[in-house]
């Protein structure tokens, strides 16, 4: 938490930021930018002259703990900003630790943020219409989400410093960039339509209840939707502009929003405190609040002066207002409303009081729909169901089809606000100890005022009243205001100025929020919104904001805007809660909160009912809500900045790995789930660049992004001497591999030579279960230059490898000739000449093949050889019924290939090749070599005499004990490493020799350089080795095995080019290689001759087990 700390200040508003996690700023910590001459400054005179050659690195504890005390790298408030306004002096200086307190600093706040528009214009109609019960459900259960949350919060916020930025950088720095950029971007469109929803809220106070006469379009003698729309067109004028009000108060400066914020918050106490002064009053002096009812339907109060059909006036019966509403004319034969003859007028008590037990009739929901009647409970009615609706306009009607979901989205917003402390932690002395005590202590005010309010509400007023949103059937006005005392304008006036302040207070933190999100860098195309005024007023920010809140205003309606803040706050929510319940259930060592009660199921919990209330609220907002949150996730994902903030996204990625390496462990993978895990062996020139990119191209196409790969690549030399080289040639893999779009790692190893490297990779690659089971490396190419030899060597030695370690083997040739990844091949045919069983590996790889783009439109074809005892047409049939059951698409072509005499050109062609390796070896003979090669020449003559008269045999150990005793400064290393092979197990000779040395009369050229010729051969060419008989070489016959296999590599490769010259790619079977280390040249030459004449193949090993199934 501590690096952390330096993360966030510079990207959370410093003035240095450029997107960039790692601070600018001087840090007490590991790594930190200090002059050599201040750290000779810090330890000159200290006796620590055992560190001092690790001081530039390593801080001593004494200059850590005096950097740490002196830190203020705390990235402050909007009122500090505002303070140093074109004051460059005040600017430079540091700013002096905040002084706020837990109650200035974060009770107040959150009280004031909690307690708003809600309360005061739809309270009274929720209870009404979802009933006590119902309503109290709703609030319960919201109050308890955000309660759950506020502990979450309170045990991130006091796990380590919090700078200024509260819920996002908590949020972030918890779950990740992606996360954190998602829900923060949530965050902040939530804060942004709760500030449109706030001036809604006013402009409703403004045009119903204080100054009705000010509307611009007129409602009087409106009905139904033309009401409606003149409402909805009002609240848009009017709210655009005071919009443009408050966006020029914050513009100008915050300083204003601050000062005032005060006032408006005791605005809010003084309305809450009347309304519970009222209810008091009602318990022993009801007001009298009379409401008019015609049958059981509420009338509306303008429509009429005396509740009542007629009135007495002297002895003369008078009709009143209301029945000319009713009726065609004022006299009693006048023809009215079939409802109105049918039904008397009665008039009831509005607000009967606490004791007059009208809670019971209000304990449950009673859900309209949209212009229905407002009916009082109790009361029956004559109705006749055929008669149609008339004089509609006289009652009051419900404006919304109201149900249980729709309440809950509603009310929701009037408990977001718990982050109003988290977001000024810059602002607080202690942010530790008054986050989590502010914060709970103010949930639990306020969730006390918010149920006291639903059960005194449904107590003290008649369901009608409640059921009155807008106040019609009571002369206009404000319900819960007729309930306050002294006087229904406190509410009124109260319930203004705090959605005037709650309106300003989002216009001011929303820009803020966003600034944060757009000076980490995270979502690069916000970057622009991180610029501001020159004391960091977020300008930009501010603007967008605004054209934001005023989408929110153009939907006008209050009880629409309501649900869509519900989202982006429960989201938000939900992710506070997920962090803390990863947090703590990956036991991370840095997770060491202060604050102690919390545990992960409550957090948990608290994440449930987020989830929960989102849907509740509407499932259809949730989805969008969710949608642009996984937009804005994918986005960072693949073009935001990386950032490296120690999330918990990654502990649980690296728990996940774990407990999925060590599931793999449990046993190899069933053939079903084999896929190829790819190891690269890839070469490096001078410069440790790579040498055959195209080799990455084939990987990919062979992967299609799944499955394993690990690139590596070989530096020769020392780790100590060598580490730059081997960093630069690692930072050519990843380069290229992302080029390549090739999802893996990379993996650079040194080593004394690059044939125990690649022996090295061959061995330890991957990790556990996860470890490649596949080798792709390239084919040498030039191996008959002598300056090649090595890579022969190497390439020889890697089959070996590859096949004691059981893993398949693929080698291209001619790499050079194989597509890119952009290129396209419209038709063609890739072919599978099968020779041997290699355990599925040559169907399966054409299969992957064709599920790449490059090769997608290409063919498969399969090729057997049947041998002269062989039926071709059965095996032909078995082959096509084979392929049926492994579900491939393939032609299938038996090829028949007869026994015939070898030629002499394959003689001659065999008699060439053993010569010239013969030729070779004497080319790659150094001085000691040589000197080490007429001894084994002595040495064999001397074996074969032993033979003969065994009493010699003493003599010879003796020379050769004192060949290892004697002294090694005198002996290269090269030449004791051969003596020491003498101690190793000497391969069997071939089984054509008459007779086996023994491994005492082996000379060190047998054992380490034995050849496919025969042993009798050998011995009895023992000159081979001298120069001087290099001319009897022409006078050889050519080894009967190596004819064998050059006549077949011949036929074979006649086939092959006769029937696959045209194919894309050839895939056949890889010969072994010799198990003696002598005649290798052999071994690449009958491959080259397998091989000749064909552009691109694809030479393949399997490794000892099935790949495929024909099993589902």
């Amino acid at each position: 938490m501590l690096n952390n700390l330096t993360e966030c200040e510079e990207g959370d508003g410093g003035p240095n930021s450029q997107g960039d996690a790692t601070s600018k700023e001087s840090s007490p910590f590991i790594n930190s930018s200090t002059s050599d001459v201040e750290k000779s400054q810090q330890y000159d005179g200290k006796n620590m002259a055992l560190f001092e050659e690790e001081m530039d690195t390593s801080p001593m504890v004494s200059s850590l703990l005096s950097s740490l005390a002196n830190y203020s790298n705390l990235t402050q408030g909007s009122k500090e900003h505002e303070e140093a306004e074109n004051n460059e002096e005040a600017r430079k200086k540091t700013v002096q630790a905040p002084r706020m307190g837990t109650i200035m600093g974060v009770y107040l706040p959150c009280m004031q943020n909690i307690l708003g528009v809600i309360l005061f214009l739809r309270m009274t109609w929720l209870v009404g219409v979802g009933g006590v019960l119902g309503t109290f459900a709703i609030v319960f259960m919201c109050c308890s989400t955000t309660m759950l949350t506020a502990i979450s919060m309170s045990a991130i916020a006091t796990n380590g410093v919090v700078p200024a930025g509260g819920s996002y950088y908590m949020i972030s720095r918890s779950l990740g960039p992606e996360f954190g950029g998602a829900v923060g971007i949530c965050f902040y469109l939530g804060t942004t339509f709760a500030g449109a929803m706030y001036i809604l809220g006013c402009i409703e106070i403004l045009l119903i209840y204080i100054v009705p006469p000010a509307a611009i379009f007129k409602m009087e003698g409106l009905e139904g939707s033309e009401a409606e729309a003149a409402l909805l067109n009002n609240m848009r004028v009017y709210g655009t502009i005071v919009l443009s009000l408050m966006s020029l108060v914050v513009f100008v400066g915050v300083k204003y929003v601050n000062k005032l914020a005060l006032v408006f918050l005791a605005c809010v106490i003084l309305s809450i405190l009347a309304v519970y002064a009222g209810v008091i009053k009602t318990s022993f002096d009801p007001p009298e609040f009379p409401v008019c009812v015609l049958g059981n339907r509420t009338l509306l109060s303008k429509g009429f002066d005396i509740c009542a059909k007629t009135i007495e006036q002297g002895n003369v019966t008078v009709t009143t207002r209301l029945w000319r509403s009713f009726c065609d004319s004022e006299f009693l034969n006048a023809t009215c409303d079939d409802y109105f003859n049918n039904n008397n007028v009665s008039q009831i008590q509005g607000i009967p009081g606490v004791t007059s037990g009208i809670l019971a009739e209000n304990l449950f929901s009673m859900f309209a729909e949209k212009n229905s009647f407002i009916e009082k409970r109790g009361i029956s009615a004559v109705l006749d169901p055929e008669a149609p609706l008339t004089n509609t306009n006289r009652y009051v009607l419900a404006d919304i089809t109201s149900f249980f979901t729709l309440l809950v989205g509603i009310y929701f917003p009037s408990v977001t606000g718990i982050m109003a402390g988290s977001n000024r932690s810059g602002d607080l002395q202690d942010a530790q100890k008054s986050i989590p005590i502010g914060t709970i202590l103010a949930i639990t005010t306020t969730s006390f005022i918010y149920m006291s309010s639903v059960i005194l509400f449904g107590a003290c007023v008649d369901g009608v009243v409640l059921r009155d949103k807008f106040g019609e059937g009571v002369n206009g006005n404000l319900v819960i205001g007729t309930l306050a005392w002294p006087s229904p304008w406190v509410i009124v006036f109260g319930s203004f100025f705090s959605t005037c302040g709650a309106g300003l207070q989002s216009l001011t933190g929303a820009p803020r929020l966003l600034q944060a999100i757009s000076r980490d860098g995270i979502i690069p195309f916000l970057r622009v919104f991180g610029h501001g005024k020159a004391n960091g007023e977020p300008t930009w920010a501010l603007l967008l904001t605004a054209c934001i809140c005023e989408i929110g205003i153009l939907i006008a309606s209050l009880d629409s805007v309501a649900p869509i803040l519900s989202m982006f706050f429960l989201m938000c929510y939900m992710f506070v809660n997920l962090a803390c319940a990863l947090q703590t259930l990956l036991r991370t060592p840095n997770w060491r909160p202060r604050f102690k009660f919390y545990h992960w199921a409550l957090s948990l919990l608290g994440m449930s009912l987020c989830l929960t209330l989102m849907f509740l609220c509407s499932w259809y907002y949730a989805i969008i809500a969710m949608g642009i949150a996984g937009c804005i996730y994918k986005y960072i994902e693949f073009c935001g900045a990386e950032k490296e903030w120690g999330d918990g996204i990654r502990g649980i990625s690296l728990s996940a790995a774990r407990y999925a390496l060590m599931r793999l462990e449990e046993g190899p993978p069933h053939t079903k789930n084999w896929r190829p895990q790819i190891l690269v062996l890839m070469g490096l020139d001078g410069e440790q660049n790579v040498e055959q990119p195209r080799l990455l191209s084939l990987t990919n196409q062979l992967k299609a992004g799944k499955g394993l790969t690990i690139v590596g690549a070989c530096v020769e030399g020392t780790y100590l001497n060598n580490q730059p080289q081997a960093q630069k040639a690692d930072q050519s893999l990843r380069k290229l591999m992302e080029i390549e779009k090739v999802k893996g790692f990379s993996q650079v190893v040194i080593s004394s030579n690059l044939r125990d490297a690649t022996s090295h990779l061959i061995q330890a690659g991957g990790l556990g279960g996860l470890r490649h089971n596949a080798v792709l490396v390239s084919f040498p190419k030039n191996w008959k230059q002598a300056e090649e030899h090595h890579r022969c060597r190497n390439f020889i030695e890697i089959v070996r490898e590859t096949t004691a370690a059981q893993l398949a083997l693929m080698v291209p040739k001619n790499i050079s000739a194989y597509p890119s990844n952009g290129e396209r091949f419209t038709e063609g045919y890739i072919d599978v000449w099968w020779i041997v069983h290699d355990g599925g590996m040559l169907m399966l790889l054409p299969f992957l093949l064709r599920q790449h783009k490059v090769w997608r439109k290409c063919k498969m074809r399969i090729f057997t050889v049947a041998q002269m005892d062989d039926n071709s047409i059965q095996m032909k049939k078995d082959l096509m019924t084979f392929l049926y059951h492994l579900r491939f698409d393939a032609e299938v072509e038996v090829v028949e290939m007869h026994d015939s005499d070898i030629s002499a050109y394959t003689y001659e062609k065999t008699l060439v090749m053993e010569q010239r390796s013969k030729i070779l070896k004497e080319m790659h003979l150094t001085k000691n070599e040589r000197e080490r090669e007429i001894q084994s020449i002595t040495d064999v003559s001397r074996g074969s005499i032993r033979r003969k008269n065994p009493s010699n045999l003493h003599p010879q150990r003796s020379i050769a004990e004192e060949s290892v005793t004697g002294s090694g400064e005198e002996k290269p290393e090269e030449e004791v490493q051969l003596i020491q092979g003498k101690n190793a197990t000497p391969t069997p000779t071939s089984p054509t020799s008459p007779t086996a040395p023994t491994p005492a009369a082996m000379s060190p050229g047998e054992e380490v350089q034995m050849t496919w010729t025969d042993e009798t051969e050998k011995t009895n060419n023992p000159a081979v080795a001298n120069p001087e008989s290099i001319k009897d070489m022409f006078n050889m016959k050519p080894n009967q095995s190596n004819v064998r296999r050059m006549h077949h590599a011949q036929k074979l490769n006649e086939v092959i080019v006769k029937k696959s010259q045209e194919a894309k790619l050839v895939l056949l079977n890889m010969p072994g290689p010799p198990r003696n280390r002598t005649g290798e040249e052999n071994y690449m030459e009958f491959l080259e001759v397998l091989t000749e004449g064909l552009n691109r193949v694809l030479l393949v090993r399997g490794g000892g087990r099935e790949v495929i199934t024909i099993y589902s």
